[in-house]
């Protein structure tokens, strides 16, 4: 799944159910929705840190539901990669931003603008008066 992080199959449950929409008999006979749940808490999987984080983020628990095909095992597959990418995004650390200082250039735009500006409402003033 990640560099640090691999996600063993016993740690997702999976349920079936009966998809909605259209589809005939082949709808309603098959249970072709499929919904996978991952509990963050008691998954070994992911270190204290790393449970802390997604708990924060997306919850002790994630879950995804996926009935987009006429295949359970299509679905089943889906279900697992959007788990698999809400796990992927809850354990992403964000870089910190290294602040810069203004260029030269930046700093002369800057005050051009706070100088045209300044005009124009130096302009306004003298015709209301």
């Amino acid at each position: 799944m990640t560099r640090s992080v691999v996600l063993p199959r016993g740690d997702v449950a999976f349920r079936y159910s009966r998809s909605s929409g259209p589809g005939g008999q082949h709808a309603q006979k098959s249970e072709t929705r499929v919904e996978a749940v991952f509990d963050v808490e008691a998954s070994d999987a992911l270190t204290e840190t790393q449970k802390r984080r997604v708990i924060g983020r997306a919850g002790p628990v994630l879950r995804s539901i996926a009935q987009d095909e006429r295949s359970q095992l299509r679905n089943r597959e889906l279900a697992l990669e959007r788990l698999v990418e809400q796990l992927r995004q809850a354990l992403r650390v964000e870089r910190r931003r290294v602040p810069t200082k203004p260029t030269e250039a930046a700093r002369q735009r800057r005050l051009d603008e706070k100088r045209r500006r300044s005009k124009t409402k130096r302009l306004r003033r003298e015709l209301d008066d």
